[in-house]
Parts: structure tokens; sequence; C-alpha cells
């Protein structure tokens, strides 16, 4: 097995800001991930790490991490013994260990002739699985303009928790009156009384259909249990549900969950935080951040999995350099992929090791 790792730099359609603030370099239109490229003879498995600023994870922490993998001790039929080397080898790391996780699953795939949902006995059903497309905090002007070039999307996702919510909101309502739309806060209220409030003023608008985390996942669960209880929207726990272990608390405090490849470590991981939340009877969903089609499709293979989905990272950039996944009228399809198998991905124009 070898392992290569490269930084690449997606440039951004507009810029990008949630409550937290803008994210690395996003308001100035650009992120920048970490793709991995596993290869074992003529076998590829591709793999992306996306840079966070809310779980630490910065592309020199990234590659640090991947530069300590010894690829011999990787294997595409071996994906448990592979994961326990790379759990061993440091705590943490989670966006590291999910690139790496990724391509092992891909290359697993491809190895044994079938797409990754198929060799996870999940299945993909064509014309089913519906995207929500992001609105990031901006101007009420900028607002405006991202809904009405949203105009083929359905459902959308407006980030709030800034000063500006109550004239984004209004304004993506003169775009689109009707439309679905799914609020984000990204833990913009650490006062329970203040986020029921918001909460309630939301709920004004019927085509609401839910909050994701209107509080921030540190705060005491007695005040999040509260709030679930009193709330007139569902509300979705993201930064508080990273994997299965999580479980039993989110199930107190939320409604439903959003699972995301890089919280949980991997593909492997995530369905399974995917799996033990439907246990419990909680609502899922599968986030992504601003990232390449490798994370995107990779995601989007656990779609089964899922009630709710937000998969438009790739959408959000102008290089993607991968093709594969495609959305049209927000329905996410596989059937113009040109690989059959793995993630069913491939390198747009040229392969970006090359």
């Amino acid at each position: 097995m070898e392992m290569e790792f490269l930084p690449f730099e997606l440039r951004l359609k507009h810029r990008w800001a949630v409550s937290r603030g803008p994210q690395s370099g996003r308001d100035q239109g650009r992120t920048t991930v970490v793709l991995v490229r596993l290869r074992d003879g003529p076998v590829i498995g591709w793999g992306e790490a996306p840079a966070t600023r809310r779980y630490q994870e910065t592309v020199a922490t990234i590659t640090d991490f991947l530069g300590r993998v010894q690829a011999g001790r990787l294997s595409f039929a071996s994906l448990a013994d592979s994961m326990e080397y790379l759990e061993k080898l440091a705590p943490g790391n989670c966006s590291a260990k999910c690139a790496v996780n990724i391509a092992l699953a891909d290359g697993a795939a491809r190895l044994a002739g079938q797409a990754v949902y198929d060799f996870l006995n999940l299945g993909f059903t064509e014309g089913k699985h519906l995207t929500s497309l992001s609105i990031g905090l901006d101007t009420p002007k900028k607002v405006l303009e991202k809904v009405l070039e949203a105009n083929s999307f359905p459902v959308l996702k407006l980030k709030i928790g800034g000063a500006n919510d109550r004239k984004n909101l209004a304004a993506l309502r003169e775009a689109a009156p009707l439309k679905t739309v799914r609020v984000d806060a990204n833990e913009a209220w650490p006062v329970k009384e203040e986020a029921l409030r918001n909460i309630e003023w939301l709920a004004q608008d019927p085509h609401i259909e839910f909050i994701e985390q209107p509080m921030p996942a540190a705060a005491p669960p007695r005040d999040l249990s509260w709030l679930k209880q009193r709330s007139p929207l569902p509300i979705f726990g993201d930064e508080s549900y990273h994997h299965a272990g999580d479980t039993a608390r989110c199930a107190e405090c939320y409604h439903g969950v959003n699972v995301k490849l890089i919280k949980a470590g991997g593909i492997l991981q995530a369905a399974e935080a995917l799996k033990a939340a439907r246990r419990a009877g909680l609502k899922t969903m599968i986030g992504c951040m601003i990232e390449s089609s490798v994370s995107t499709s990779a995601g989007a293979h656990l779609a089964e999995l899922a009630d709710h989905l937000d998969l438009d990272g790739n959408l959000l950039v102008t290089n993607d350099p991968f093709a594969g996944l495609t959305v049209k009228n927000g329905v996410l399809s596989f059937a113009e992929a040109r690989e059959e198998f793995g993630l069913r991905i491939r390198p747009r124009k040229s392969d970006p090791f090359d």
C-alpha cells in the first residue's frame, strides 16, 4: 500500500460565514482540504480531510497526522485492522482519520467490484434522495441573490445567529415565499430562554422544517432537554453528535441528529452513528463541510440511513477536482457517474496528484 496526501484549495462561489464567524479564510472565498490517495497495485482509493476551526483541525494538524501513518499498516482487505491502527496512532484527528477511512472504503469496494453503498449493504435509490442547499450568513441583499440563484432547489438551509437574522429570513421569503427551509444556528444562543424566543419567532413561518444546534454543544444537558420539551420546532443536534457513543445523551436533548463523516472519523463510523440514532428513535440527517465531491459522495453512499440530507459542500465551490455524484433540482444521483465501483467518482480533468 502507498499513501499520498495533498492540500488542495477550493474556491467558493460566495463568501462563507456562520454564527461563529468566518471560517478559515472562507470569508475571502477559499478553503483548503487535504486530499488522500491510497494505492495498492492497480486499486486506488480516494479520501478527503476538510480543515475546520470548530474541531481544531487545520491543514497543518491533518498533514502532520497523515505524515505519521505507515501506509504498509493499511489494507483494503482489512478495514477494521486498519482503523484500529489509526486509532492507536493518536487520539482525535477525526478529519485526518476520516480521509483515510473513506479512501480505504473506496478501495475495498473497488476491490470487491461494488459501489460503496452496496459494499455496505445499503443500496441507493435513484430519484429519492433530496439535498438542501445552504445559504451562509450575509447581508439581506446577498441572501436574496443567493436564494434566487438556488431557485432549482426545493429545500434551503439558512444559517442564522447573526445581527441580520430577521432581515435575512425576510429576504429569503421575498425570493421564495413558500419554499421549505431548515435553519442552522451553529450554537448561536448560550441561554436557553433566548434560544426558545428565537425558535418561537422562527416557528411563525409555517414552512420552516426544523432548527439545528440552537445552543452550544457544551450547554448543560438539563438546559438542552428543557429547550427540547418546549420548542415548537424539531431540534437537531449537530455539534453535539459525533459518533454512536453520543446517542443516549442526544436522545434526551434533541429530536434528531446531523451526522457528518468528518466528526465521526469516517464513512464506516458515520454509518454506525446513523444506525444508533435510528435505534434510539432520533431522526437522522447527513451533513457535510465545504468540501469536494470526494467527501460529499461518500456521505451520499449512506443516504438510505437518513431522513434528511444536506450534502451540498461540492455545490458551494467552483473548482471541484472530482466528478461522479450529480445534483439536479436538489435530487442526488449516481446515474451519470462513469465509475461503477467504490465511491463512483473520478478526477474531473486530471489526477490532482499528477
